[in-house]
């Protein structure tokens, strides 16, 4: 976040220098407004190129064997370019290089899935799916496992079998 500011207001001062040169070697001919009106649009174009990146940049970050499931896309009324093209704000990737299964139970498989967010933490949660019964239960506390392999008091969630994040978590790498 820091160094996006600073890019910002490089953006700025780099955009107001090169109006004043041009106008110092035009002699003055080009109306006073313009150096602080060329600051602006160029600080507004940074932030603007920063937003619509930053997808494409966490992704190029990410491990090997993660796959991006979901994103979420954000309009938001303070950011009116946003109506006409949304920007990615989060999204959840599996971590399908780490996935478990257990023999006695080949349709379930445990996944991480890692929560991306534009200006917030990284998260991982620790998921079970079911693929054949197109389920999902998040392995927090007070799920078990029996000693053959069985999931205990885990809380399922179904979903529909052409889920990005179900079939992101049942594919093999």
């Amino acid at each position: 976040m820091f160094f996006e500011l600073i890019g910002t207001i490089v953006a700025g001062v780099a955009a107001a220098l090169l109006v004043w040169a041009i106008n110092r070697s035009l002699k003055g001919r080009l109306p006073s407004w313009l150096v602080p009106v060329a600051a602006g649009a160029a600080m507004l174009t940074a932030t603007i190129s920063s937003e619509y990146s930053w997808f494409s940049r966490a992704q190029s970050h990410m491990p090997e064997g993660f796959v991006v499931a979901e994103t979420v896309e954000e309009t938001q009324f303070y950011r009116p370019w946003t109506y006409a093209k949304p920007f990615v704000s989060r999204f959840i990737a599996v971590d399908q290089a780490t996935a478990r299964t257990n023999p006695s139970y080949p349709d379930q498989r445990i996944v991480d899935l890692v929560i991306y967010g534009r200006w917030a933490r990284t998260a991982k949660i620790p998921a079970l799916f079911d693929c054949a019964e197109n389920a999902r239960a998040d392995l927090v506390d007070g799920v078990e496992f029996g000693t053959d392999g069985e999931v205990m008091n885990a809380e399922w969630h179904t979903m529909d079998a052409d889920a990005p994040l179900l079939r992101a978590a049942c594919t093999d790498i």
